[in-house]
């Protein structure tokens, strides 16, 4: 199931946001009294609270069986903050700021635990578009841009004002702004549907807008957990206001997503790190 990974003691404000969102466990070093408190009420007493020793070191080598035959490996203890990390620097723009080193270390933590192929977006400290298990790395791409353009337009004014009736249902809202900013807004906008979530029927955000605001994204950063293969990848992340990327390298064609990269002013690392690891 879903559960909430937090690196420090878990407190009673922690505890409240917890509570309301949907989620099976929590696992923390550990837990204030009030914490434990907020916690004990969730899921009916039945929600899982799990404290971890933050000294505890695995086995170096990691077992996994599967129908019978049994799978080694050694951990995955590479580290991501490791500054040598983003001396490879290949395009034009090698000015990486001090936030933009912080979002790729999480974006390259982040997929260190997706499985592979995996690309992810990340801006201001949080990651806003994970696209993983695909079988193509644009398809990575896209996926995570798209959930990034979402995060984006859920930020614009028009969906910011929209005219909710008081008492809806936090999720009941959520969904709903889901659907007007997609291509399927009418869904929520036909008579007799939006009176159930407005106050009145709001104007549709028309696609001229959404790409207007899209535009108006900077910043990005962007993490790969292997070599992007063509330019095509850049391409898509530009369109979502990436302006930094962290990627292994190695591939045959660097030389077209370098230039890619020059032709948008981006500045990319190569890490040669393949955080390809089940």
């Amino acid at each position: 199931g879903d559960f909430v990974a937090l690196s420090d003691v878990c407190d009673e404000a922690t505890a409240l946001l917890i509570k309301r969102e949907v989620s099976d466990g929590v696992i923390a070093p550990g837990y204030t009294p009030e914490a434990i408190e907020v916690l004990k009420e969730k899921r009916k007493g039945t929600y899982c609270v799990i404290q971890i020793d933050p000294d505890y070191v695995p086995a170096p080598i990691e077992h996994k069986q599967v129908f019978g035959v049994t799978f080694e490996q050694g951990r995955n203890e590479v580290k991501l903050d490791d500054p040598a990390l983003f001396e490879d620097i290949p395009t034009k723009n090698k000015t990486f700021t001090p936030e933009a080193k912080r979002d790729l270390i999480i974006s390259l933590i982040t997929l260190k635990y997706t499985q592979s192929n995996s690309v992810c977006y990340v801006k201001d400290g949080q990651a806003i578009g994970i696209g993983a298990g695909q079988q193509s790395r644009i398809h990575c791409t896209r996926l995570a841009g798209s959930k990034a353009d979402e995060w984006w337009l859920r930020q614009c004014p028009k969906v910011m004002n929209l005219p909710f009736k008081e008492k809806i249902r936090r999720a009941d809202r959520d969904n709903t702004i889901n659907v007007y900013i997609s291509d399927e807004w009418e869904d929520v906008l036909q008579d007799g549907v939006w009176e159930q979530f407005f106050t009145e029927k709001p104007e549709p955000l028309t696609r001229e807008e959404k790409k207007a605001w899209i535009a108006q994204n900077k910043g990005v950063s962007v993490g790969s957990d292997a070599f992007f293969p063509f330019g095509d990848n850049i391409e898509r992340a530009h369109k979502s206001g990436v302006e930094y990327i962290a990627e292994a390298g190695g591939s045959i064609r660097d030389d077209n997503v370098i230039d890619t990269c020059d032709k948008y002013g981006i500045a990319m690392a190569f890490t040669h790190v393949r955080l390809f690891h089940h």
